[in-house]
């Protein structure tokens, strides 16, 4: 299927590794630029090398905090400047799991402020910032990157279940004028860092990471985590002209949570 991407111009935050770099690849390989965003100067750099080696795209590093308004702004007036226009803007810079974690009692408020700030307000950020560009073209596409936990009791899933609201409310307001926004909510997913903690759980256990990993998807229809390039295929699908009809959705990949009717 020809996705209709050719020419197009993305941003990834969190764009240098895991499920930002995979996005990108895919990204690139439909034939968009791509501007990649993260906080790290030396990780950018060297992805973008990468990607410019086996794309042949044109990929932008770009060095920006989420949680600065004015890093927002130059991202985007850089991209625009450098690739000439924007038209895909991918959310997805957050801490892996997020910083506030436990009960009540053991979860801390300036985690919790942490998380918020740069995945709830710093998407919300970015989007404010790419709409006007958007709107001036009249075609658009975003995409926020949540988590299963947003559909889950725990306070560190709160970030993401106010994603999912945020997502419904901006596909509301931005439809009219041939902007889409959805949330991909990922499962377990075998990233570098997910890699290097499996491996590092299944030594204390006395296990291999195998056993560890079917151990942790009993609960999972395909039985097995996700990978980086499964979710970028389809943000390249909900990034392109075809699935224009399909807007503040929800949308879960993580291999089928059993026993769920509707989520």
């Amino acid at each position: 299927m020809d996705l209709e991407l050719e020419g197009k111009v993305a941003i990834v935050t969190g764009g240098s590794k895991g499920i930002g770099r995979a996005i990108a690849f895919e990204l690139c390989q439909e034939g968009v630029d791509v501007a990649i965003c993260a906080r790290t100067r030396e990780t950018l750099e060297s992805t973008a090398k990468q990607l410019i080696s086996e794309t042949g795209r044109r990929v932008i590093p770009i060095v920006a905090d989420m949680t600065k308004t004015e890093d927002v702004q130059k991202m985007v007036q850089q991209t625009v400047q450098d690739l000439g226009r924007v038209d895909i803007l991918v959310n997805n810079a957050a801490v892996v799991g997020g910083q506030v974690r436990g009960t009540l009692a053991e979860a801390d408020e300036i985690d919790l402020s942490q998380d918020l700030d740069t995945k709830v307000v710093g998407y919300f950020r970015c989007i404010k910032e790419v709409a006007p560009y958007m709107q001036s073209q009249k075609s658009g596409r975003i995409i926020n990157i949540g988590g299963l936990s947003a559909r889950q009791s725990s306070i560190y899933g709160l970030r993401n279940a106010a994603v999912s609201h945020l997502t419904k409310t901006l596909s509301d307001q931005l439809g009219t004028d041939g902007i889409t926004v959805n949330v991909i909510h990922p499962g377990g997913t075998r990233t570098e860092d997910v890699d290097r903690g499996l491996e590092q759980r299944a030594t204390r256990q006395g296990i291999s990471v195998e056993e560890l990993v079917a151990k942790n998807t009993q609960g999972v229809a395909i039985k097995r985590n996700i990978f980086p390039s499964e979710l970028a295929y389809l943000v390249a699908f909900l990034a392109s002209p075809k699935a224009e009809c399909i807007t503040g959705e929800s949308i879960a990949a993580g291999g089928g949570a059993m026993g769920a009717v509707f989520q």
